[in-house]
């Protein structure tokens, strides 16, 4: 039961987690992650700090070790030294007080040997912490520049994909029907293009009509230069004629003579 439940509220979370991530604003997130990048710095660098710390602290107890060191040395060869004298004057009361001496302070010598000794060991650990500590805060720092850097490049695409989506929603508003009684731009195209090619046709038809009056007037000519003719035999011939009357346009089909009919020869 207790399996099922975990494994219902694993499902729960990812459900949740994914339509969270789906409507968050990704330069918020990115913020988040760069500000947490940062926060992870700031506690490195500060465990790093403390650890240097601790190597301080050892060697400054290291070098006052040493120094007592070094002074309980002296201390010990002065009072062997002296207990020899005292001996050798033959004051063995004297130098039995400096052998004690001596003894005592070559007791303190053997724990401040003991006490350099670990403190050397541990300020070689503190050292090697310290130098570890070091080279993970220059580590991460770069790691976190680089993530500084990153930031400003994703910062620059989310713009750009930002345009892009808006550029794209534009473009297939342009061959999608706003509303149902506003027409798309393929058919305004064509209804523009319909009515080119009726005016188009519209022109060449009145081409065509002043291509026509241009026929009849030359046939009118013609005629009328036929009638001058025959006018002129008919006064050769002694036959009154009227008087000439100006061109008259005749049709284009009024010039096939009809059936049955036949035109005067020029010779009579």
């Amino acid at each position: 039961m207790i399996k099922m439940f975990k494994r219902w509220w694993a499902y729960l979370t990812a459900g949740a987690n994914q339509k969270f991530n789906e409507k968050a604003d990704p330069k918020i997130q990115l913020e988040q992650a760069i500000t947490e990048a940062q926060d992870q710095h700031r506690r490195l660098k500060e465990h790093a700090a403390n650890v240097i710390a601790q190597q301080h602290q050892t060697e400054q107890q290291l070098n006052r070790a040493l120094t007592q060191l070094e002074k309980l040395n002296a201390n010990a060869r002065q009072a062997v030294t002296m207990a020899d004298g005292a001996a050798k004057a033959g004051d063995a009361a004297k130098a039995a007080e400096y052998t004690r001496a001596a003894e005592t302070i070559a007791t303190q010598l053997i724990s401040v040997e003991t006490q350099v000794a670990d403190l050397k060991e541990m300020h070689y650990a503190a050292t090697q912490a310290a130098g570890q500590a070091k080279s993970a805060v220059a580590t991460n720092g770069q790691v976190l520049q680089q993530k500084l850097a990153e930031k400003q490049k994703l910062l620059g695409q989310l713009e750009q994909a930002k345009m892009q989506e808006q550029m794209n929603k534009a473009m297939a508003s342009l061959s999608e029907t706003v509303g149902q009684e506003v027409p798309t731009l393929n058919e305004v195209r064509d209804k523009i293009e319909q009515r080119y090619a009726r005016a188009k046709g519209m022109s060449d038809l009145q081409e065509t009509s002043v291509e026509s009056r241009m026929i009849e007037i030359e046939q009118a000519a013609q005629n009328w230069e036929a009638q001058s003719r025959l006018d002129e035999i008919r006064s050769q011939l002694g036959i009154e004629t009227a008087a000439p009357a100006a061109p008259v346009a005749v049709p284009v089909e009024a010039e096939t003579p009809a059936e049955g009919t036949s035109q005067p020869s020029p010779g009579v």
